[in-house]
């Protein structure tokens, strides 16, 4: 695709523990299915999908990662080119949310200092098995400077905006960039998390 078939390029990476709903959240949102019994991702695949915002076109790298150990030194390849991190826990799992954590050592460790991160909680058709309390998973994006939102990829809840939300957060950022020359300055996480808020309205 040429520079002319889009005003923006952006890598959206997704990571978590296997189980997490990561496959079925990038294909319910760039082919419109839930894939019912959907298989473990093996190493990394990635779906392009081009929306428009405000008149600008976009395209959309979705990049979905392994969730397993043995995956690990694979996915954290991706990390550091990604504009955007989706750190998803299955909200009906509490060991998926002990694991953020370390998943958070790792962005800190291999992602660039720009990346916008958002924490997905996913399954929430699945509210009568919830093991994470929506206020916990809150708090906890709170004290990491990190947005939050939760999501069902088999009912579409939240689906899209999850991921347009971040395309007008990145297109700010990419804007911001642009017209201040800080390529090279790191954003503070904090300011990153609330600017981006006012704008797009995730809560």
């Amino acid at each position: 695709m040429s520079m002319e078939d889009y005003d923006y390029l952006f890598k959206i990476v997704l990571i978590g523990n296997a189980g997490v709903g990561k496959t079925c959240l990038v294909r319910r949102f760039t082919q419109g299915l839930f894939p019912p019994g959907q298989g473990a991702t093996i190493g990394v695949d990635f779906m392009i999908k081009t929306v428009e915002i405000r008149g600008e076109k976009v395209k959309l790298q979705i990049w979905d990662t392994a969730g397993q150990e043995r995956f690990r030194s694979i996915t954290q390849s991706y990390y550091r080119s990604a504009n955007a991190l989706i750190l998803t826990y299955d909200i009906t799992c509490e060991d998926s949310f002990r694991c953020l954590p370390e998943w958070l050592r790792e962005i800190e460790q291999y992602a660039n200092n720009q990346v916008v991160t958002i924490l997905v909680g996913n399954k929430i058709d699945l509210a009568e098995k919830r093991e994470v309390l929506r206020q916990k998973a809150e708090d906890f994006a709170e004290s990491q400077s990190m947005l939050y939102l939760e999501t069902s990829a088999k009912e579409s809840d939240n689906v899209e905006k999850l991921f347009l939300d971040l395309a007008c957060e990145l297109i700010r950022e990419a804007k911001q960039n642009k017209l201040d020359n800080t390529d090279s300055a790191p954003m503070p996480g904090e300011g990153k998390a609330i600017s981006y808020l006012s704008c797009c309205s995730l809560n």
